[in-house]
């Protein structure tokens, strides 16, 4: 039997403790790390080999699983990403599916399902939790959707959005990102063009709306 390695992306202690005993009870899964959130799975995986798979939670500080997933997929593209999520809405999965996930599965799912989506996924192949329409799915993947965010912006504008929305400043989201504060302030530019607004603010307080309910809290602070 083959072993995968897993890299753990969950800001809950006990969570990520959970998972890797019930992980490596198996003798099929082998963790290879923990981190707190997004911005730590990217540097994790840049400095390190990559992991087979990354467990990914959505919700999380610095970068969310949308962004790191994006990220993840620029720097490590052979990582491949599973979300465990604890969020159906249709808007989360469009995201993280867009930015390169290969399963998403809901928190309430069983042990059973969380092993045949890493399993499936470590294959070559795709998995959404049983609790979602295998439909969606599908309909995501082709791209037939109507989940569009303000101003049609790209993934990379949107991960500069969501941290703006965090307070964060230039400087701060170039580090994040591994850009350069000028390509920062170029991108804060064009959010204001596409979304019309002229400060900061706007950009937060649209980012707070466009977000999914579960998820205005971490935008807010």
């Amino acid at each position: 039997m083959p072993t995968y390695d897993v890299l753990l992306v969950e800001d809950h202690t006990i969570v990520r403790s959970s998972l890797r005993a019930m992980l490596e009870r198996t003798g099929e899964f082998r963790v290879v790390g923990e981190v707190e959130n997004g911005a730590e799975a990217v540097q994790f995986c840049r400095e390190n080999s990559a992991p087979d798979l990354v467990l990914m939670d959505l919700s999380m500080p610095v970068l969310n699983g949308v962004e790191a997933t994006a990220e993840l997929s620029r720097h490590c593209p052979t990582a491949r990403v599973v979300v465990l999520s604890a969020y159906d809405e249709e808007r989360s999965i469009v995201e993280v599916i867009r930015a390169g996930a290969k399963g998403y599965l809901l928190k309430r799912a069983g042990v059973a399902d969380l092993l045949e989506a890493l399993r499936t996924v470590a294959l070559g192949g795709s998995y959404l939790s049983p609790q979602i329409s295998n439909a969606l799915f599908q309909r995501l993947q082709s791209g037939d959707d109507k989940a569009k965010r303000n101003g049609d912006l790209s993934p990379r504008e949107s991960q500069v959005m969501r941290l703006i929305a965090q307070g964060m400043t230039s400087k701060e989201i170039a580090s994040a990102l591994d850009l350069g504060v000028e390509t920062v302030r170029s991108y804060r530019k064009t959010l204001m063009k596409k979304l019309g607004v002229n400060n900061a603010a706007g950009i937060t307080r649209l980012a707070v709306a466009d977000a999914p309910v579960a998820a205005r809290a971490a935008v807010s602070g």
